[in-house]
């Protein structure tokens, strides 16, 4: 089996902690049982340090063996593709979960992230306050119907889903019991709890390194 490697930062300050995107890839490595190894880029000069293995200098970005690929939902499909604890063999299913994974990015996080820009930057009620309303109704009324988005069982999507929605200012947006049941109960999954554990200690141990740096 080929060696799956996970790139991160190798330092981010406190507030990103918990959000960074590897978590996604980490995730869904510890819920299909996924060996994997996790390596580092610096945060120092990110903008250009690593343009060569990610065009807009971001993380995360994955290797299968000699295979690279950047962008967290296309690592999250193909490592789907490789259990089906993630995804559905039947081909219903694995259309549905394909369809909601780009769900969560195109319909709800194309949203959520430039709303949330704008929030921090100052504009609490900015332009895009009825768009996210809207789209987070629309969603609240699916996640009322059923416990996971495909299936009867989580898969792939619920975890980016739940991974787009548990940003803490998109969860305090709104009164919508359905989501946040529906993020508790994927938030509390051991493969998320360890992922999430994981990538904090990551970066907790690179405070140390920089501490002992500095004092050097």
């Amino acid at each position: 089996m080929s060696e799956l490697t996970i790139w991160t930062y190798d330092w981010v300050p406190e507030g990103p902690r918990g959000l960074v995107r590897d978590l996604r890839l980490r995730w869904a490595c510890e819920e299909a049982g996924l060996s994997y190894a996790v390596r580092t880029v610096p945060f120092d000069g990110r903008e250009t340090n690593h343009l060569a293995r990610q065009p807009f200098g971001q993380v995360p970005f994955l290797n299968d063996g000699e295979l690279e690929m950047f962008e967290s939902g296309a690592g999250l499909l193909h490592l789907a593709g490789k259990s089906d604890k993630l995804m559905p063999v039947d081909p219903v299913g694995e259309a549905q979960t394909r369809q909601w994974t780009i769900a969560a990015l195109n319909s709800i996080e194309m949203v959520s992230v430039p709303w949330w820009f704008l929030k921090v930057s100052g504009a609490e009620k900015n332009q895009l306050t009825g768009w996210m309303s809207l789209r987070l109704d629309q969603l609240e009324k699916v996640l009322s119907e059923r416990e996971w988005l495909v299936a009867g069982r989580f898969t792939v999507a619920d975890l980016l889903m739940a991974d787009v929605l548990r940003v803490p200012d998109v969860r305090s947006f709104g009164d919508r019991p359905a989501t946040e049941a529906y993020v508790a109960r994927a938030t509390d999954r051991p493969a998320f709890k360890k992922a999430r554990a994981d990538q904090i200690s990551h970066f907790e141990a690179a405070d140390e390194r920089r501490s002992r740096q500095k004092a050097g």
